[in-house]
C-alpha cells in the first residue's frame, strides 16, 4: 500500500504497523462509511439492499498468529481441502453496475471466525443487522450458500429476508392446521412433506412445474420452477418459508443421479417472485469473484502481522481498499474505449467485451502515475510530462 500510494520513500513501515495495531479506529466504522458510498451512488434510491455473506480462508503461518487454525478451504487441491490461517466473515453488497452484464459484489464488513466460538451464522446475522440498522428505510435480502442457514436465523427483524441453498436432507412440513377448539396443546406444525426430493417428484406427478426464464450469471435460462409454501421446522421452527425448486438440462451431481432438481432454495421472502429469488441467488456469486480478486491482484491477506487487534483490521481494510477501487472506477473511471485499449495491449484477448477487475486497477495506477507528473493545468500536458508519464506507466508495468 505504501509503494501504491508512493509514500514508500516517505514513511518507514513500521508507521503502518503501529496504524493497524495501535492506532485507534473502528473497521466497522469504516465499512459503514464505504457502504453509504455505495448505497447514496451505486444504487436507486428507495431500493432494497442485495447483501451476499460467505466466509474464506486467508492462508498465514506462524503459531503465535492471532486466530490460526485449520479450516476447510474450498479452492485447495488435492484429496484434502485443508488450510492453515485465519477464516473469515464477509458481507458484501450486490450491485448492478451498467457496464457489466453481472452484478458485483463489494465486501464491507467482516468478521474472524475462530473455531469454538461464535458460529459463521451468527456473524453473519450480525453483519447483515449492522447494515440494516444503518439503513431503516430499506429492505435488505442476505443471500448466502447451504452453510448460511439454520436455527441462528430465527426470529429475524421483518425487514431482513435471507435466502439460502436448501440442504438435500431437510424435512418440510405444512403449515399447522387451523386450531379445532378442543383442549390440549395445539399442534405446531403439519403434515410431513418430506426431502427436496419427494417435493419434485410430487411436483412431477401433480404436473405443478412450470416453464420459466430466469436471469443469472450473465445470461437469461429457461428453466422449471416449483415452489411450496411451509415450515422447516428444525431450522426456523414456526416462521413460515417458501422452498423453491428449479431444473434443467444439466445434471448437478458428479455421478449424474438426478434427484428430481437442480436447485433447492429455502428463503423467509414471502412476496418477491420466484424469478426474482433465482436471479438473487445466483448474484451471490459476486462475493466469491471478489474473494479471488482480491487475493490475487491487490494481495489483501499478504500482510505478515501477528497481534490481535493487527490481525482483526488488516484484511477488512483490505477489503475496504478492494471495493473502493471499483466505486472510484464506476464514479469517474470507466471508459468506453477501456476494453478496447487493453485488447490492443494483450491481443490474446480476443472475446473481451468487459472491464474486469484487473483491468480497473491499472486505469486507477495510470491516473495516479500520471497525476504526479501534471502541472497546475491538468488539460494541456507538455511534451515532457507526456513522455514522463508514459515511462511511469511502462516502469510499473501498466
Amino acid at each position: 500500500m505504501l509503494i501504491g500510494a508512493g509514500l514508500e520513500q516517505l514513511w518507514h513501515h513500521s508507521r503502518a504497523h503501529r496504524f493497524f495495531a495501535l492506532a485507534r479506529w473502528s473497521s466497522d466504522t469504516v465499512g459503514l462509511a464505504l457502504a453509504d458510498l455505495i448505497v447514496a451512488h451505486l444504487l436507486p434510491v428507495g431500493s432494497p439492499l442485495t447483501v451476499a455473506v460467505d466466509d474464506t480462508l486467508f492462508k498465514r503461518s506462524g503459531k503465535k498468529v492471532f486466530g490460526v487454525a485449520w479450516h476447510h478451504d474450498g479452492a485447495a487441491k488435492g484429496p484434502k481441502p485443508i488450510g492453515f490461517g485465519n477464516c473469515w466473515v464477509v458481507a458484501g453488497i450486490v450491485v448492478p453496475l451498467p457496464f457489466l452484464s453481472r452484478p458485483v459484489c463489494l465486501p464491507v464488513l467482516a468478521r474472524l471466525w475462530r473455531p469454538r466460538q461464535t458460529g459463521k451464522i451468527a456473524h453473519a446475522r450480525e453483519l447483515a443487522e449492522l447494515i440494516a440498522a444503518r439503513y431503516p428505510d430499506r429492505h435488505v435480502h442476505v443471500v448466502g450458500d447451504a452453510a448460511y442457514v439454520g436455527e441462528r436465523l430465527r426470529n429475524l427483524q421483518t425487514r431482513i429476508t435471507w435466502t439460502s441453498r436448501l440442504k438435500v436432507t431437510s424435512v418440510l412440513h405444512e403449515l399447522p392446521p387451523p386450531r379445532t377448539g378442543r383442549s390440549g396443546r395445539p399442534r405446531t406444525r403439519g403434515a410431513r412433506l418430506g426431502t427436496p426430493t419427494d417435493l419434485a417428484a410430487a411436483a412431477t406427478v401433480r404436473g405443478r412445474w412450470r416453464d420459466t426464464r430466469v436471469r443469472r450469471y450473465g445470461r437469461t435460462d429457461a428453466v422449471q420452477i416449483t415452489e411450496v409454501i411451509c415450515l422447516w421446522y428444525g431450522s426456523f421452527r414456526s416462521q413460515t418459508v417458501r422452498v423453491i425448486l428449479v431444473r434443467d438440462d444439466k445434471p448437478r451431481t458428479r455421478d449424474r443421479d438426478d434427484r428430481g432438481y437442480g436447485l433447492p432454495l429455502v428463503t423467509t421472502d414471502l412476496h418477491s417472485s420466484a424469478e426474482d429469488l433465482v436471479a438473487r441467488y445466483a448474484s451471490r456469486w459476486g462475493i466469491e469473484q471478489a474473494f479471488a480478486d482480491a487475493r490475487q491482484i491487490i494481495g489483501v491477506g499478504e500482510a505478515r502481522n501477528r497481534t490481535c487487534r493487527a490481525v482483526e483490521r488488516t484484511v477488512p481494510f483490505g477489503l475496504v481498499c478492494f471495493s473502493v477501487v471499483t466505486v472510484w472506477y464506476a464514479l469517474h473511471g470507466h471508459c468506453v474505449d477501456d476494453v478496447a485499449g487493453r485488447r490492443a495491449r494483450a491481443r490474446w484477448y480476443t472475446t473481451k467485451t468487459e472491464p474486469s477487475y484487473d483491468d480497473m486497477t491499472i486505469k486507477l495506477r495510470r491516473v495516479i502515475i500520471a497525476a504526479r507528473f501534471r502541472g497546475p493545468r491538468p488539460e494541456q500536458a507538455t511534451p515532457q510530462e507526456t513522455r514522463a508519464v508514459l515511462a511511469a506507466w511502462a516502469a510499473a508495468g501498466t
